[in-house]
């Protein structure tokens, strides 16, 4: 089972990579789009350095097997589902990958067949409008931060609830995650997997030497909130002695949700805003309040850049960050923090409430005018199988050990932050909405919305200057959503 052990291992390398480019992404200052490009150079290590067994013939009949238990009997007339993308799915045959363990199903299965139709991260939209117009009859798209709702509003996408059963054990745990892409009562989002988007990142030497508690271990014993989290920074800044705070361009949304209310939502199926909310207040109150205290990194320090390699210099405290920034060979880590002295977190959330956090949902939406959609709901059944197959979740966790040198207890941890994301997840869907709520919301950069408390700009009158407008603007949203048919 050697040569099968090694296929499973590339849907867990799959599962990484589209987790890094889903819609729950986002940055400011540079931090998203360096993403994306973090995005395409992982895809392409961790797929090429995974995915190069070939199938041997038991493999392929416990493959075989496993299709015939847990997937639908159905005949797939059409065998072929239409990818429109910044990046094939299908493996590489001039590098030699063999298959992803979804895809494999879906063709074993169902006799299915997965054609590319590339496009670049830049024209991806513009791209995919051409190809719905023209009747091409494209399948399917990723699903990032833009997609949704105006995917829907400007007829690009069609609800997914009529090409999977939401109620089967395949979904179950991302049920809840899939309400956040409810618009009038129907789903837009096939999620594949859910993750924290950003995670604390802390040197367990710079911790000890300072005489504080292992922020995991607050965390387990149900403290680590944003009362210790600030606490910990007002003992531990002291700019004169080149010692600073918090770090991260990440850290300004990571906070604002940790909250539990984003800044517009899908409520029953229709779009809200929540920027007069008292949790949207107290949370940019609180991120004012770092600032004024000093306890948040001066970037114009430092030419606006992160300097993650503090941390490793114990010269920095908390970096809020995805977690993928860690999940490479150490030497790579910007941090340059050791394997061994490597913290992990959840972002903390106000004392008393629930551990929420901002959301990563991996997944795929179906277009409108799809010829196939049948077909991408029996492969999104595929990669469910495969996402949440046990071999698959070992191997993961062997390559975490063998390639970033992760301890057990670290890969336990990760994956606990991890399921707190598919309990508490939080989304906001303003950047989905429109360029221009999100210009004045979540991607306002450090002058206005709400990244901008993060950066000394007080909230009654950051408020007073942009909520009459987004509520315009999302209420005409929803309008439109609602005349879709």
């Amino acid at each position: 089972m050697k040569n099968f052990k090694r296929t499973m291992a590339g849907i867990s390398a799959l599962t990484f990579t589209l987790g890094l480019t889903a819609c729950g992404g986002g940055g400011s200052e540079g931090g998203e789009a360096a993403t994306e490009n973090t995005t395409v150079t992982t895809t392409t290590a961790a797929t090429v350095e995974l995915n190069t067994a070939t199938y041997a013939e038991e493999d392929a009949a416990t493959l075989e097997e496993l299709a015939a238990e847990k997937l639908r009997d159905v005949e797939l007339e059409n065998k072929t589902i239409k990818w429109l993308a910044h990046y094939d799915i299908n493996p590489s045959t001039s590098k030699g990958d063999s298959e992803a363990v979804n895809i494999t199903l879906f063709k074993s299965k169902y006799g299915g067949e997965i054609e590319y139709i590339p496009t670049t991260w830049d024209t991806r939209y513009s791209d995919l409008s051409t190809h719905v117009l023209g009747g091409d009859g494209v399948d399917f798209f990723p699903c990032d931060t833009a997609a949704l709702p105006k995917g829907v509003i400007n007829g690009m996408f069609q609800p997914v609830d009529d090409y999977i059963d939401m109620e089967s054990e395949l979904w179950t745990d991302v049920k809840d995650a899939m309400e956040i892409y409810n618009f009038n009562g129907k789903h837009y989002e096939l999620v594949n997997s859910v993750s924290a988007e950003a995670v604390v990142i802390y040197n367990k030497q710079t911790i000890e030497e300072n005489g504080f508690d292992d922020p995991w271990e607050l965390y387990k014993a149900g403290e680590w909130n944003w009362d210790t989290f600030t606490s910990m920074l007002e003992q531990f800044c002291d700019p004169d002695a080149d010692q600073w705070g918090l770090d991260g361009y990440w850290a300004e949304k990571a906070l604002f949700l940790s909250a539990g209310v984003p800044s517009v939502t899908s409520d029953n199926g229709s779009l809200k805003t929540n920027l007069m909310d008292a949790t949207v207040e107290k949370a940019m109150n609180w991120m004012y309040d770092l600032y004024n205290k000093g306890l948040v990194m001066d970037r114009s320090l430092f030419d606006w850049a992160e300097q993650p390699a503090f941390m490793g210099e114990g010269r920095e405290l908390f970096y809020i960050v995805g977690a993928w920034h860690v999940q490479s060979n150490p030497d790579t880590w910007a941090t340059g923090i050791s394997p061994d002295n490597l913290g992990l977190a959840p972002v903390p959330s106000p004392a008393g409430s629930d551990p929420y956090q901002g959301a990563t949902l991996d997944g795929w939406v179906i277009c409108k005018g799809a010829g196939n959609p049948q077909g991408v709901g029996l492969f999104a059944d595929c990669t469910r199988l495969a996402n949440t197959n046990d071999e698959a979740i070992a191997i993961a966790d062997a390559k975490a050990m063998a390639d970033y040198q992760w301890s057990e207890e670290l890969i336990a941890i990760n994956k606990e932050i991890n399921d707190l994301a598919r309990q508490y997840p939080v989304v906001d869907l303003a950047t989905g909405v429109s360029t221009d709520v999100a210009s004045l919301t979540t991607d306002g950069g450090d002058g206005i919305g709400l990244r901008a408390a993060l950066h000394g700009v007080e909230w009654a009158t950051n408020r007073e200057e942009i909520s009459a407008v987004v509520d315009m603007l999302v209420a005409e949203a929803d309008a439109q959503l609602k005349e879709v048919q």
